[in-house]
């Protein structure tokens, strides 16, 4: 099942994404979550409305937490290993701010204080039900579903000061979307990122040194996790640069395509 919102009137709501045509909730974002998790839809009322009559949001608009991580693909490690990376022996863990969230067919707004904004394609798991210190096992029933985003970074301020929170979480940095997918198992999914229609990053969730059910045990013994918390689970290589008027386009089988803009 595909979930995540419409806007209607210019305001996000919740919704059930079909073959041509839209189910539409009247509940918070949150609330609907947690009744998709629980199986909980086909005791509310809906409306309908065609497929191509509405603009899609973000599937998540604020999320409680974004928590992302980062030198999880094999190949990426591989690329950044002349700067002295390597795997690391326990995951390297930041945050950005949910405040960070545009969705399809929005823009990235480059700050004018940044030389440099780099795409990092990415597979995000979004949390169903509230856990703490759960087992990887366990992670899998709390986990709702996965969707795209594209972990924008202000590349040469996260050199600079040697540390990610501020350089990814500028205003529109975390492009989201376009739905949660709820019945998909993450292995071996091709993924790809193209800027202008040429193809920078590519890569299979294979490559991941830990799958997304293992980031989300290990954020869950640091923090409690609630419903609507974003896990970024690692970018493959091929990261670079975005520049005014690009338009990205981020694909994940069995999901979808993202597409935002780039802009000033």
């Amino acid at each position: 099942m595909r979930v995540g919102t419409y806007l209607v009137d210019g305001t996000p709501r919740p919704a059930v994404f079909l073959d041509d045509e839209v189910h539409v909730y009247d509940l918070p974002v949150l609330e609907f979550i947690e009744v998709v998790h629980s199986d909980g839809l086909g005791d509310l009322d809906y409306s309908v409305y065609p497929l191509s009559e509405l603009r899609i949001g973000p599937p998540v608009p604020r999320p409680p937490k974004i928590i992302c991580f980062g030198l999880n693909y094999r190949e990426h490690v591989e690329e950044l290993r002349e700067m002295g990376m390597d795997v690391p022996s326990e995951p390297v863990m930041t945050m950005k701010a949910p405040t960070a969230v545009i969705g399809h067919l929005d823009t990235v707004k480059l700050p004018r204080e940044a030389r440099r904004v780099d795409h990092e394609l990415e597979l995000a798991v979004v949390i169903g039900e509230r856990c703490r210190k759960v087992s990887p096992e366990e992670a899998r029933d709390a986990v709702l579903g996965f969707t795209i985003i594209n972990d924008v970074t202000a590349r040469d301020i996260e050199k600079r000061e040697g540390q990610w929170v501020r350089a990814k979480s500028y205003d529109t940095f975390a492009p989201l979307g376009p739905w949660i997918e709820t019945e998909l198992e993450p292995d071996g999914l091709e993924m790809e990122l193209r800027v202008n229609g040429e193809v920078r990053q590519r890569a299979t969730t294979d490559d991941m040194v830990r799958d997304p059910y293992e980031l989300v045990s290990f954020t869950s013994r640091v923090m409690t996790l609630e419903p609507g918390d974003i896990i970024a689970t690692g970018t493959p290589p091929g990261v670079g640069p975005m520049e005014p008027d690009d338009k990205i386009e981020l694909e994940i089988e069995r999901i979808g395509r993202l597409v935002h803009y780039v802009g000033q």
